[in-house]
């Protein structure tokens, strides 16, 4: 059987089929509503993304993202009201992250990020950054303006551990900081033992803190 390539059947410079074609490879991906990545991309890249941190040593890191009180919305101001800050967090979350990350839309109000070569301690930078924005950003909505925020889990990956694991750390992490009062970001905190602190990771975190 011959491979599937992008060649127009009849050579024609300009193929409607390969264009119809292209946008339903493209649909496939896509979430509807929000326009970011869907479940089924996020899964397939997040084993690519590993395969590149086994080959080359450089960390993947997952971001999970979560509405607070996401229900309270919709049973207030309305399904279509949900939606709309559904997409707003979308699209702050694509301006907010560069173009080698990949956002998707995970489930309901939930959000995950893969930061491909990136070190844990920036990508709470780029975390905290989001979750900033977020909860100064107003949301209007049928002559309403709705505030909304996020609790966050971070978690990062040697290569070493299945993509299930690494989808369960960040989530663990979701979970606390939704324990610890939402709002925040929550991470996993690698042993030093076990996992050296490059100096990119100690600049992050003199810049964090506000160290010298």
């Amino acid at each position: 059987m011959s491979a599937v390539t992008d060649t127009c059947p009849v050579g024609e410079t300009h193929c409607p089929l390969i264009d119809e074609v292209s946008e339903l490879r493209r649909q496939v991906i896509t979430d509807p509503l929000t326009g970011l990545h869907n479940v089924r991309h996020f899964r397939s890249s997040l084993q690519q993304e590993l395969e590149r941190t086994r080959r080359t040593g450089m960390s993947t890191v997952l971001m999970m993202v979560d509405l607070d009180h996401f229900k309270r919305i919709n049973d207030t101001h309305g399904h279509e009201a949900g939606n709309q800050v559904l997409i707003a967090t979308a699209r702050l979350l694509m301006s907010q992250t560069r173009m080698l990350d990949v956002c998707c839309r995970y489930g309901g109000e939930e959000f995950a990020v893969i930061l491909p070569s990136t070190e844990l301690m920036l990508a709470r930078q780029v975390a905290e950054r989001f979750r900033q924005a977020l909860a100064a950003m107003t949301i209007d909505v049928n002559e309403t303006s709705l505030q909304v925020t996020a609790s966050i889990g971070l978690a990062a990956s040697d290569g070493t551990a299945p993509s299930e694991h690494l989808i369960e750390q960040a989530d663990s992490c979701l979970y606390q900081a939704k324990q610890d009062g939402r709002n925040r970001v929550a991470m996993v905190i690698p042993d030093e033992a076990e996992s050296a602190v490059s100096a990119d990771e100690k600049d992050a975190i003199k810049g964090l803190f506000g160290g010298d």
